[in-house]
């Protein structure tokens, strides 16, 4: 690897980073100022063990047997999503992306809008909010399952990752996040990296279709390009990138790339032969259109790429220890799993293949939660009782 593609690795990371930050960033301010995410007064409906005022030794059975419970029901819906996959039951499943973001739009914003508003007891009329949650969630399907501009999708996939940590961290009794978190690291593990995991066979069958995996889950540092055919016996024809629920590897040897330029070579031929019903302008526009276009596609397939479960997981974990309200921890945890990241893409670069992005900062992140909880916070009380300034 040279150092310009290090330098323009470095530069998608970081753009990586921001949307990170800004996730986790919504969670803790969300988490410390509205006291409804805080209050315990339901719960998941795969969560049925929740007494909070059991023993020890229970409330610990408790929160494995509803991590497991929880662990189950993502197993078997990723195993349904492989079996629609693998059928090419492609309808289904935006119909079942295109419902679970139109529920996250619609209802989750609208309880968070209603909360945050009388948190800060800001009054506003029922049609004013209609009208905003009508333009809101409109909007936010076009730019997440069609096309709008990158930046304001980044940005709704920000807030639909930010929405659903807080719902995690309202529904789940407490012990029990701490155990899922856990157990969804070692899944993401398992699934991944296992010659049989769900995710690696998904995976592998999207590369021998050459298709790229569901946009509407994962957040690009860069545009997710689609080329779709005109023909009806023709299937997509992505522009190809191996995606994943954890980081995303480009493969950017000669055979590859050699690959690629067949791959978009064909699209374009393809293209040609269908009919077109946009305008025709002069042929040296449109060359230099072509040529803008392939250098944004070049680019888009280098870019980083990161799935909205880890963003939802990592705000999860600094949320929930944002919520016992000791900001020694909850710093110690941000840090933890953005210090976590480079750590994974250098193994990223090292293999140059998929690989899940939860284990590692996951566990960096609890380790330095439960230390400085143990640790750094009774010091800290200890320093403030006696008035000693560090």
């Amino acid at each position: 690897m040279d150092d310009d593609t290090l330098l323009y690795g470095a530069k998608h990371v970081i753009m990586l980073f921001v949307p990170v930050t800004l996730c986790m960033a919504v969670v803790v301010a969300t988490i410390s100022s509205v006291t409804f995410y805080t209050v315990k007064d339901a719960y998941l409906f795969y969560t049925p063990f929740h007494d909070e005022d059991a023993s020890t030794g229970t409330m610990a059975w408790q929160s494995v047997a509803n991590a497991l419970i929880l662990l189950c029901v993502i197993v078997v819906m990723t195993v349904v999503l492989i079996l629609l996959y693998k059928y090419r039951c492609y309808k289904v499943i935006s119909g079942w992306l295109l419902m679970s973001t139109l529920l996250l739009l619609s209802f989750f914003s609208y309880m968070y809008l209603g909360e945050v508003l009388r948190a800060y007891n800001v009054p506003m009329d029922y049609i004013t909010l209609t009208l905003f949650m009508w333009n809101f969630g409109v909007v936010g399907i076009i730019c997440i399952h069609w096309k709008g501009p990158l930046l304001l999708q980044q940005a709704y996939l920000v807030v639909i990752s930010a929405l659903m940590a807080l719902v995690f961290i309202k529904y789940m009794p407490d012990w029990t996040t701490w155990v899922v978190l856990a157990m969804i690291s070692i899944w993401d593990l398992i699934a991944v990296l296992c010659p049989m995991g769900p995710l690696r066979v998904l995976i592998n069958i999207a590369q021998e279709r050459d298709e790229p995996l569901f946009p509407a889950l994962i957040y690009s540092s860069t545009m997710v390009w689609t080329v779709v055919e005109e023909n009806k016996d023709a299937d997509h024809v992505p522009v190809p990138g191996e995606e994943d629920g954890g980081f995303v590897a480009q493969d950017n040897s000669a055979e590859a790339t050699n690959q690629r330029s067949q791959r978009r070579e064909q699209v374009r031929q393809n293209a040609s032969n269908t009919p077109d019903v946009r305008v025709v302008t002069p042929r040296s526009n449109q060359e230099d259109t072509a040529e803008d276009d392939e250098s944004q596609r070049e680019e888009a397939e280098r870019g980083v790429k990161l799935g909205l479960g880890d963003f939802i997981f990592y705000s999860v974990l600094v949320g929930k220890a944002s919520s016992y309200g000791d900001w020694n921890t909850t710093l110690a945890c941000f840090v933890a799993i953005l210090i976590a990241c480079p750590f994974t893409l250098l193994l990223l670069a090292i293999s140059r293949k998929a690989l899940p992005a939860l284990p590692v900062s996951i566990g960096v992140g609890l380790l330095f939660y439960f230390t400085t909880r143990q640790f750094v916070k009774p010091f800290m009380d200890a320093c403030a009782v006696h008035q000693v300034f560090i």
